[in-house]
């Protein structure tokens, strides 16, 4: 499965990528907004939103681009290494169901 995972700490970075790949997903981790943000997200199975440390902007483009391609979101308040692994769980019960935004 691939994700994008929007939002988080930049030194948590690598235990972003080592959980996702221990649990066999692909991901693309944007901590900051790089430019064209909207292109890069590319059609991934699942974004993950980590909302406390992201801006709105963010928030709202990576919302947009789900809703336009109907890529599932999955939101959490807190980018602790716990929480993504709850995200994650919860991505993989649902597979393949778009949730609403």
């Amino acid at each position: 499965m691939s994700i994008v995972l929007v939002g988080g700490h930049d030194r948590m970075h690598d235990e972003y990528k080592q959980i996702c790949c221990k649990r066999g997903h692909r991901v693309k981790i944007y901590t900051q907004m790089p430019a064209r943000f909207d292109k890069v997200i590319g059609t991934p199975d699942g974004i993950v939103l980590f909302t406390g440390t992201v801006s709105h902007k963010m928030i709202l483009t990576a919302l947009r681009e789900a809703k336009k391609k109907k890529i599932s979101v999955f939101r959490s308040h807190t980018s602790s290494a716990s929480s993504l692994e709850e995200l994650l769980a919860k991505m993989e019960s649902t597979d393949g169901v778009v949730c609403p935004s």
